[in-house]
């Protein structure tokens, strides 16, 4: 249980940093992902501590809740707003491995439709089950579904 993960070490590390040079942005984004960590920490029935990937997981979640209320905001005009989530997304994302590109991610989908060896929009669910733990943390669930299912349809 004393295990931490070194994603969740450098967090409260970088938290420290930000603290001390009074770097108001770093701050208040970390505080609110460690936050978002604890919070799924506890969930469930017991207390645990979560690996790097899980803790992966949620800063994605948390950097996509960010992506979402910029475009709100900025539909909204309400542009400081707006700015201020880009902000705080482009922090998380700091800590996210890096997304892959459309070729990446297509060649990946293949693979999976390849081991499979699905065929028709209907294997869509067989094909994400493959894909998703190869892309995990790398690509966002929508934009891997769209590449699943236009390589179905193509094939």
């Amino acid at each position: 249980m004393d295990r931490m993960s070194a994603l969740k070490d450098k967090l409260k590390a970088d938290l420290t940093a930000s603290l001390k040079s009074r770097d108001e942005l770093r701050l208040r984004t970390i505080r609110m992902a460690l936050a978002a960590v604890n919070v799924e920490e506890v969930a469930g029935k017991e207390a645990r501590e979560l690996t790097d990937d899980e803790v992966i997981k949620v800063l994605t979640k948390e950097a996509k809740k960010r992506r979402e209320a910029a475009e709100a905001f900025g539909n909204a005009g309400r542009k400081e707003q707006a700015e201020a989530e880009l902000a705080e997304q482009a922090v998380l994302e700091g800590y996210l491995p890096a997304q892959l590109s459309d070729e990446e991610l297509a060649a990946l989908v293949d693979a999976a439709i390849a081991e499979t060896g699905a065929a028709g929009p209907q294997a869509m669910g067989q094909v994400m089950k493959a894909v998703n733990p190869k892309v995990a943390g790398r690509a966002e669930g929508g934009r891997v579904a769209a590449t699943v299912r236009s390589r179905l349809s193509a094939g």
